[in-house]
């Protein structure tokens, strides 16, 4: 009964990363105090000790197989918030490849092992009575009692006595370091959205009075049709120059005429779709928001401000679409509360589906796109904004052709492989979607963005940065987060180069383009980004392209306190910007 805990822990961390003398003695006994607090309450609820130890250490070794193939398939471990999304997982899972590695095997063996010789052993009476027969009252309650004892030091601030460390931006070397349970709990701090200090709306004026109104940068005879295409990990690995593969994927959309390609910074890498969903719809950043929230979730319980409700207002159809499960990260709930007039899942696809890889292809996601456009409104301009599936982790479908190869290492990464093989086809219908509106007559104007980099071969990311993980700079690091963006129209768009900025800035520029003015909150990002064009959880840059971190503080500091407390009033306020839209249409109505 004492060593149960300890053991417990041993096996959990060598299923999880195969050395479990990674974690600190001190960490060690956290963890180990957190396994107590379960295993003490199940000898009280079993009376058998022995059994419950078997079924403890089954346990831990589970939860050290998920957080390790989670880890892979996106990057970091199972975190707290990842429990809202159970279904949005599983909806995925059946492209994944969980073949067990050689810890996990020894652990089952060991345990099933275990599980005989308890089974055996108690059948003959050679254990001693004490683990085989029910515990009488005392002992229950001193089991109930050491569980009590064990619950009271697993609050975030007692395991951070223990040097239980966590470490937002690696997630992964934190579970090894300091225990998957321990850290996991740990992580519970971050789910609370800090309250800015002042919030009133003489503050929120204030922020708002150097706001200058920019004039879109082109004037238009009838408002465009607009689509917004959030490509899954869609990434421009070829941009850092360290590549040789044997054809390029994102050539034909850079150079693709009339169009502006530039790159913009998610909040997010591997996987946390939604994350960047909210980003780019809302204008809000992840940065001031716990690490890993899930907004669609967790902060989209209402009616909320979006780029939807925006041009809805504007007298635009508004639609969302995108080819999964319909319920994936509650979309189904979110997107009428941020605006959008209807919402197409999987389920309702007006075209003959194609997959690529188990997923919904982009060749079917465009076609989609096409079918929706023929059969809008005819009295209002449509925004259609689309997340497609197809490029979708994992990379690693037996027997899928990879197409695209690296030319000095063919082959050593078959995941990387297999990733760009589908971007390439991502390239190839979206030419194919921008000749189709080449052709109509009323002016149509698609953005197309990545949401986050896929999680592949560390060693094939360390390749394409030119950089060692452990050795970048802080400049270096945002290159993890980095996704391309292209604006095409089949209309003359201005010859100036699109800036760098972060997703959280894409929409207001996307309305510059199609030649509409933005509300209060708009203007605000738009005289923001001219000095800080990325805003992001990983860190922020300044115009010069210098990067910084949230941890430290600089001269733009307060500038990003403002923004928190805006961003803050827009998400949680009592109705400070809806004040604003009524004084508008009323000065609109009596000028």
């Amino acid at each position: 009964m004492s060593a149960t805990p300890f053991t417990a822990v041993f096996l959990m961390q060598y299923v999880y990363c195969g050395d479990p003398w990674q974690i600190s003695a001190s960490a060690f006994l956290a963890n180990a105090i957190c396994v107590g607090v379960l295993y003490y309450l199940l000898c009280a609820l079993i009376r058998k000790p022995a059994a419950a130890s078997v079924m403890i250490h089954t346990a831990c070794a589970l939860l050290g197989a998920i957080n390790y193939f989670v880890s892979v398939f996106r990057g970091t471990p199972v975190l707290p918030w990842d429990l809202t999304a159970l279904n949005t997982a599983l909806a995925v899972s059946s492209t994944y490849d969980f073949t067990p590695t050689g810890p996990m095997i020894i652990a089952a063996v060991v345990l099933i092992g275990a599980l005989i010789v308890l089974l055996h052993f108690r059948r003959f009476d050679v254990l001693p009575h004490a683990l085989c027969r029910r515990f009488p009252l005392p002992l229950r309650l001193l089991c109930l009692t050491l569980a009590l004892l064990c619950a009271v030091f697993t609050s975030p601030k007692n395991l951070a006595r223990f040097n239980v460390q966590t470490d937002v931006w690696d997630q992964r070397g934190a579970y090894q370091k300091s225990g998957i349970l321990a850290t996991f709990l740990r992580n519970t701090e971050f789910m609370n959205v800090e309250v800015p200090s002042d919030t009133s709306r003489e503050k929120l004026d204030q922020i708002l009075s150097s706001v200058f109104a920019k004039e879109p940068a082109l004037t238009l005879n009838q408002k465009p049709h607009i689509i917004a295409i959030m490509n899954e990990s869609w990434a421009d690995f070829e941009e850092f120059g360290n590549l040789q593969l044997s054809e390029s994927v994102i050539d034909g959309i850079s150079k693709l005429d009339n169009a502006r390609f530039s790159h913009a910074y998610a909040s997010v890498f591997g996987a946390g779709t939604s994350a960047s969903e909210f980003e780019f719809l809302t204008g809000n950043s992840m940065a001031f928001l716990p690490s890993g929230s899930i907004p669609y979730q967790q902060y989209i319980l209402k009616d909320s401000f979006s780029l939807a409700s925006q041009l809805k207002q504007l007298g635009y159809q508004t639609a969302a679409f995108h080819p999964g499960e319909r319920s994936s990260w509650q979309r189904d709930q979110a997107y009428p509360r941020l605006g959008f007039d209807s919402f197409k899942s999987a389920d309702e696809l007006d075209v003959p589906i194609i997959t690529e890889h188990g997923y919904v292809s982009d060749e079917t996601d465009f076609d989609q796109i096409v079918w929706d456009y023929e059969h809008r409104d005819p009295d209002k301009p449509l925004f259609l904004f689309n997340v497609t599936i197809q490029n979708h982790g994992a990379y690693t479908v037996k027997d899928y052709p990879a197409e695209i190869r690296l030319m000095d290492q063919p082959g050593v990464y078959p995941m990387a492989e297999q990733y760009l093989t589908l971007v390439h086809k991502t390239e190839d219908q979206f030419l194919r979607l921008t000749e189709y509106f080449s052709r109509q007559d009323e002016p149509v104007l698609i953005l197309m963005f990545g949401d986050h980099q896929p999680s592949v071969e560390p060693a094939f990311l360390n390749k394409a940065y030119g950089v060692e993980d452990g050795t970048l700079s802080m400049e270096e690091y945002m290159n993890k987060f980095r996704v391309p963006f292209v604006l095409w129209a089949n209309y003359p768009l201005p010859e100036t180069a699109l800036p760098e900025i972060s997703l959280n800035f894409l929409s207001s520029l996307l309305l510059d383009y199609a030649g509409l003015e933005t509300d209060a909150y708009g203007q605000y990002l738009q005289t923001l980004r001219t000095s800080l064009p990325v805003v992001t959880f990983a860190g922020y840059m300044d115009s010069q392209g210098n990067a910084y971190s949230h941890w430290e503080s600089t001269d733009f500091t307060a500038v990003l306190e403002d923004y928190q407390t805006l961003q803050y009033e827009r998400l949680f306020g009592s109705g400070y910007f809806q004040d604003q839209l009524t004084e508008k249409a009323e000065t609109l109505s009596h000028p």
